[in-house]
């Protein structure tokens, strides 16, 4: 699979409506969720329409309306999303579990490019739909604490530090996720993924 730019956008959107509800922020304006990540707002528009109509988010008219996520961010899977927007996770429509098709293989039983492909299919579905929105949302929060970047969708309060504006909850887990002797945090590698943020010092 490869991530349009559609599925992309609507990933990204998610999470900032995730990030929002974290920071008790009722509404997001699509003007706001344009802006944030610099996206084009006609196409944003219909990437939200699509997701109000699978329930994922919600929407109220009128002057100071906007957008908020239609059920609880644990609740969403990445995988739902992905889905949703971009269609099957399988790279060749005989390994799809949602949309399967025939290949030109004369016995697809005993084809290697078909058993190596429902390998990666599988590989790409177990971690899709391991994570939800809320993993995502807290491992974005947990990073731009680390790094002290400012939080969107929080009100700034002049000369207090980036922590200090970090949801309750999200600070907790970030405490007891810290080993013994912790002595603050990391500097982290630009090719480092949300497996690596969740599991810590262990790979994979």
């Amino acid at each position: 699979m490869k991530l349009s730019k559609k599925g992309e956008y609507a990933l990204r959107s998610l999470i900032n409506l995730g990030i929002a509800a974290e920071m008790n922020r009722k509404l997001v304006q699509v003007s706001e969720l344009a802006e944030s990540e610099q996206l084009p707002v006609k196409f944003l528009e219909q990437i939200l329409q699509a997701l109000k109509e699978a329930g994922i988010v919600e929407s109220q008219r009128g002057k100071f309306g906007g957008y908020r996520l239609g059920r609880p961010a644990k609740k969403i899977l990445i995988g739902e999303v992905v889905r949703l927007i971009d269609g099957p996770l399988a790279p060749i429509g005989c390994v799809s579990q949602s949309a399967y098709e025939p290949c030109t293989c004369p016995d697809e039983a005993h084809c290697g490019l078909r058993m190596l492909m429902l390998d990666v299919r599988n590989a790409i579905a177990a971690i899709l739909d391991r994570y939800t929105l809320s993993d995502v949302v807290e491992i974005t929060l947990r990073k731009m604490e680390r790094d002290r970047v400012s939080l969107p969708f929080s009100p700034e309060v002049a000369g207090s530090p980036v922590q200090a504006r970090v949801p309750a909850r999200i600070a907790r887990r970030q405490l007891a996720s810290r080993p013994r002797g912790h002595r603050g945090a990391r500097t982290g590698s630009p090719t480092e993924g949300i497996l690596h943020h969740i599991l810590g010092e262990y790979s994979i």
